[in-house]
C-alpha cells in the first residue's frame, strides 16, 4: 500500500511540472548553452547571431568576430580535443538590471572541465549573449 501511494504521488508530481512554464532563468540558461552548442557544432554564424546587436554590426567587423569564434574552437580543438560538451550549472539574474549570468560548464574531450560565466540579456523576449 505504501508503495502504491509513493508512486501516486510521484506520478501526480511529475503531471503537475510537466505543465509548468519554465522560468526565467532555465529559459536564460538554455539560451546560453544553445550558444555554445553552435559553436562545439562549428555553426559559427549561429554562435555570432546568439549575441546582442550583432544585427546591425557592419559586415566587416561581424566577419571578426566569427573568425575569433573559429579561432577560440580551433585553440580548444589543438589544447583539450575539443569541447564535448556543455552543462548549464546555474542562472543568476539581476532584478534591478534584468541582465542574467549565466554558469556553464564546459567539458573538454580531454575530460578537463572548467566553468565559465556567460553574460546573458533579453532582448525581445529572447535571451542572448551580451
Amino acid at each position: 500500500m505504501k508503495t502504491v501511494l509513493l508512486s501516486f504521488v510521484a506520478v501526480v508530481t511529475l503531471m503537475l511540472s510537466c505543465g509548468k512554464e519554465p522560468s526565467r532563468e532555465e529559459l536564460a540558461g538554455q539560451a546560453a548553452k544553445a550558444c555554445y552548442d553552435h559553436l562545439i557544432a562549428g555553426r559559427y554564424d549561429e554562435f555570432v547571431a546568439a549575441t546582442a546587436g550583432t544585427d546591425s554590426l557592419p559586415a566587416s567587423y561581424r566577419e571578426q568576430l566569427l573568425v575569433n569564434a573559429h579561432q577560440f574552437a580551433a585553440l580548444q580543438k589543438s589544447e583539450h580535443g575539443g569541447i564535448g560538451s556543455v552543462e548549464v550549472l546555474r542562472v543568476k539574474i539581476d532584478s534591478l538590471s534584468g541582465q542574467a549570468n549565466a554558469f556553464l560548464m564546459l567539458c573538454f574531450a580531454d575530460s578537463i572541465k572548467e566553468e565559465i560565466v556567460v553574460p546573458m540579456v533579453e532582448h525581445n523576449g529572447r535571451w542572448m549573449m551580451r
